[in-house]
């Protein structure tokens, strides 16, 4: 089992991008039960990108959902039910490669 991809906006405050990265992960746990068990009990490598805004990362779920990759979004009741992060299954890395480590530039 390789790592899971938590991607959020880079458009948010460093503290929210990581807690809204947490708050993927758990929606990942919820949804991809299976995947998360396994990941959680072969790797627990994580890989924290960002993008740069709701739009970035609404492309990004559409396009693991069209590929049947593992993903899960998470949308922010105090920020309007903004999507504000997704996590990625392993067969996400593809998808995640243009994106820079979040909070990088921090």
């Amino acid at each position: 089992m390789d790592k899971l991809y938590l991607v959020t906006r880079s458009d948010l405050p460093p503290g929210q991008q990581a807690v809204q990265a947490a708050h993927s992960l758990h929606s990942f746990e919820s949804e991809h039960r299976t995947v998360y068990v396994a990941w959680r009990d072969e790797s627990q490598t994580l890989a924290f990108l960002a993008a740069p805004n709701e739009g970035a990362l609404q492309r990004l779920l559409e396009k693991a959902e069209w590929a049947g990759v593992p993903a899960a979004g998470f949308l922010e009741p105090d920020l309007g039910n903004s999507l504000t992060a997704v996590a990625l299954g392993p067969e996400g890395k593809r998808l995640c490669r243009r994106y820079p480590k979040a909070l990088s530039g921090v």
